[in-house]
Parts: C-alpha cells; structure tokens; sequence
C-alpha cells in the first residue's frame, strides 16, 4: 500500500510538471493577428491644416504609434483651403497602394461628404476627428461641442457672478463648421436657465485673430460693461484676449474659451489671460484615435457599414485647477519624436 501510495505521488507531480511545461511552452496567438492585420497599411491624416497645434499634435502622436505596429504614416496640407482638402483626399483615393485609413479634420457638416462616401466604396475607412460631419463615417472621435459650450456658458456665468452686469459676448468661429454652430447652441442651453444673463453680442472671427481683436475692440465699444466673454476657440481667443488689454479691461472681463490643451493654455490660465478653457484634452483624444485604428483594422467590419463615436471626457479648467500634468507641450512632443 505505501508503494503504492508513493507510485501515484511520483506520476502525478510528474503530470503536473509535464502540463507545466506544456502550458509555459504555449505562444500567444496575439501578436502575430495583430501584425498581420495592420502590417504596411497606410493611415493618411489630414486635417484643416498642418501649421497649428493640433494638427501637430495628431499628427505627432498618430505617427508614433502607426509606425510602432509596422504602418505607413502620411499627412497632407490643405492649409486652410477646403478645395485643397477636396484635392488631398481625391488623391488618396485613387493612390496605390491604397491607404486603409483617412482621419480627417473636416471643416464643415457637408463639404467631403461625398468623398467620404467614395473612399468607404474604395475599402477604405473614415476617421472623423474634431469637427462632426453629415455623413455616417466609420468613427467620430472629438468633443460633443454642445456639452462644451455648456460648460463654457457656465464658467463664464461662475466667472461674472451675481452682482456682475450680466452681460456677455460670444466671438464665434462662423457659421458652417459643426464645432462653432453645436457650442453655439450649448451655450444658450445654459444661458435659457439663466434668463438674467444676456448675450449682447456674437461676432464671428472666422477662426482668425486679426478678426477677434477687431470685432472684440468694437463689442467693447459698444458694451463696455461686459462682464465675460466667451471665445469658440483659443488660436483666435489671443486676439480677443488682446482686445480686452487694450481696452484695460482684463481685472473686469472674463475670458473663456477651449482648446486643445497644449501648453499655451495653462500657460495663458497661469497668466491670467484666460479666465477657464474647456480642453478638449488632444492627447487622450489621439490615444482613441490610434485605438479606433487598430479595432477597425483587425474588426473584418467593412468600411461604411458602421459608426461608432468617441467623445472626449472635458471641463472647464481654471488657474486653480493647473496641476503639472494638466497641458501636454508640443515642442517637447516634437523633441520625443526625433
């Protein structure tokens, strides 16, 4: 019986050590689907332009890790021109090898809907970043401009206060592109709670700063005892900002506006240039950007035959709120990058 005893031991710490060894010599089939899925496939970016921040930063962050899991990583210039986007995006449709991926930063609802539907046609997958679009592309990836102008209108309420004239002005991008016209209609959400606050003006600057300083200058002429304005974007807001020096009147109004975060922001917080900026937090938004990528390039979905949306998690930040990590630094990105 001992023998026995000893025998049945002996065989299974030798099963046990023999299953061990079989289940650690086990390779993971991972790795080797995820680089054939996405090995030499072309991702092309192409955003309203290349010469400001967050195309930049895309552009810094997609490139990274599309050329990580063995990608081909392209940007185009459109520099401001929608003719020229139209242009690019032709182009890449018809190159070869054709890209497997578009991301695009589209400068209205309508413009390259058909495009987009060609390059869908084409096996190619649509990536709508920032700005929404009339057309279902295969993901959104950006802010839900309403519930940013929301928060915004409600900063700038917070920053006015109760025994403040109420007033405030709006200097808006324009009229076609989704992010100015959905902000628009969160900020008067807000603002419709809040009868007591009025809007008395709201410009457009067309995205520009030169346009922002000058339209600011005559709101402030006009209104000269607004208590806050809200600026739809920060590359322009610097203008708007300029303004309100000129007129010596940063201790009395209010600046919000959004961005994407980089340092220019905090930096501007910090300064007291900007009163709250709701970012739209760039870095995280190209962490889903690169993971929508790889999903739909390993997903056997065919391009156009669904749409997911992705939408930033955001607040408003103010100088209070700054801690080290709350701004991303392109040039330091740029730097890594090299």
């Amino acid at each position: 019986m001992f023998k026995l005893t000893k025998t049945f031991i002996a065989a299974t710490a030798l099963a046990a050590v023999s299953f061990s060894s079989v289940a650690l010599a086990q390779e993971d089939p991972g790795p080797a689907a995820y680089a054939a899925a996405l090995k030499d496939k072309r991702v092309i970016l192409v955003p309203m332009a290349m010469g400001f921040d967050l195309a930049q930063g895309w552009a810094a962050y997609l490139k990274k890790e599309v050329e990580a899991f063995g990608g081909v990583f392209e940007t185009r210039d459109p520099n401001w021109s929608i003719e020229a986007g139209a242009q690019a995006i032709t182009e890449a449709i018809s190159s070869e090898p054709k890209p497997a991926m578009l991301v695009v930063h589209s400068p209205d609802l309508n413009s390259y809907a058909k495009l987009f539907k060609k390059a869908q046609k084409e096996g190619i997958y649509v990536v709508a970043i920032d700005n929404p679009v009339n057309y279902p592309v295969d993901a959104f990836i950006g802010s839900d401009w309403d519930r940013l102008g929301q928060l915004e209108a409600e900063a700038a309420i917070k920053a006015c206060g109760e025994n403040s004239s109420k007033q405030i002005g709006l200097v808006q991008g324009d009229q076609v592109n989704a992010s100015s016209l959905y902000q628009y209609a969160g900020i008067m959400k807000v603002l419709d709670k809040h009868p007591d606050f009025k809007v008395v003006a709201k410009p457009d600057s067309n995205w520009d700063a030169t346009t922002a300083r000058n339209v600011t200058t005559t709101m402030l002429q006009q209104f000269p005892d607004l208590c806050a304005i809200i600026d739809f974007w920060d590359g322009d807001a610097t203008g708007t900002a300029a303004a309100i020096r000129e007129a010596g009147k940063q201790d009395k109004i209010a600046l919000v506006t959004t961005g994407g975060g980089e340092k220019v922001d905090c930096d501007a917080l910090e300064n007291g240039t900007f009163s709250a900026v709701v970012m739209t937090e760039l870095h995280n938004q190209s962490r889903d950007i690169n993971a929508i990528i790889k999903y739909l390039l390993q997903s056997g979905v065919a391009p156009g035959t669904a749409s997911t949306y992705i939408y930033t998690l955001e607040k408003a930040t103010t100088k209070a709120d700054l801690t080290p990590t709350s701004c991303w630094d392109l040039k330091a990105l740029q730097a890594a990058a090299q």
